[in-house]
């Protein structure tokens, strides 16, 4: 087992130093596919860059919209997505996702080959 957790710590260290950017609410409609509509906020690391020229992917769960939660974005995890038509792949990062909303996200993704990557430092953090 892999005990070096440097990589969540550098991770979660971006997300805690960049705006997320929420440019699809929870319930909008998808910008190509208006029958699709976000199950929860989906956004982007401000100043981050991915493969795809824009900024890094976050799904953004409930759990952040608590107030008493306030400030204290967890890390759950990275979603990773293969676009086998467009040849692609992206990285996703969960923040304050419960077990719950990860299967709604997995679900969101569809038929695209998907495979989540738990943080192991978010283990029993929030339920």
């Amino acid at each position: 087992m892999i005990t070096d957790t440097s990589f969540w710590n550098e991770v979660t260290q971006l997300v805690l130093t960049s705006s997320i950017i929420i440019d699809r609410p929870k319930g909008s409609a998808h910008p190509r596919y208006a029958e699709v509509t976000y199950p929860l906020d989906y956004g982007y690391l401000e100043n981050t860059s991915s493969s795809d020229g824009s900024g890094i992917d976050v799904w953004l769960g409930l759990w952040n919209t608590n107030p008493r939660h306030e400030g204290h974005e967890i890390l759950t995890g990275i979603l990773c997505t293969f676009d086998t038509l467009k040849r692609d792949a992206e990285i996703k990062l969960l923040i304050g996702c419960t077990q719950e909303e990860i299967e709604i996200i997995l679900n969101f993704h569809g038929e695209i080959p998907t495979l989540f990557i738990p943080n192991p430092k978010a283990k029993n953090e929030f339920s």
